[in-house]
């Protein structure tokens, strides 16, 4: 059984960082990808950022590029988003997210197969 656990989540000033972390378990890493969601309020959950475990492609959504890194360390059982340079618009929940299928990044909810619980993270201007 795939599992996924996000944390690192909180209330952080603009400007600064914050990294988040996804435990996985249960996982072939060889054919996946993991991917980091965002919820703000009243808006859709947006994909922001994905890395595949099939050919280490990594994608980021065009609002988070140069602030955002996407890795995950060596032993393939956690996927971190360190973020810096944090806006008041980053405010969300941001949950991450195992396709397990083709290894292939999207941001495509639906391709998605196994979901975390979200944290929250809080920009204060």
């Amino acid at each position: 059984e795939v599992q996924l656990q996000a944390s690192g989540g909180g209330l952080v000033q603009a400007g600064g960082s914050l990294r988040l972390s996804c435990a996985v378990s249960g996982l072939t890493f060889g054919n996946s990808a993991i991917a980091w969601f965002r919820q703000a309020p009243g808006k859709e959950r947006e994909g922001v950022a994905c890395i595949s475990n099939l050919d280490g492609e990594i994608k980021y959504v065009d609002s988070v590029k140069g602030r955002f890194t996407i890795s995950k360390d060596n032993a393939d059982t956690t996927v971190y988003l360190h973020r810096n340079a944090l806006r008041p618009e980053d405010t969300a929940v941001y949950y991450c997210a195992a396709e397990t299928t083709t290894g292939v990044c999207s941001w495509i909810q639906g391709t998605y197969d196994e979901w975390g619980q979200g944290t929250q993270v809080t920009v204060s201007s």
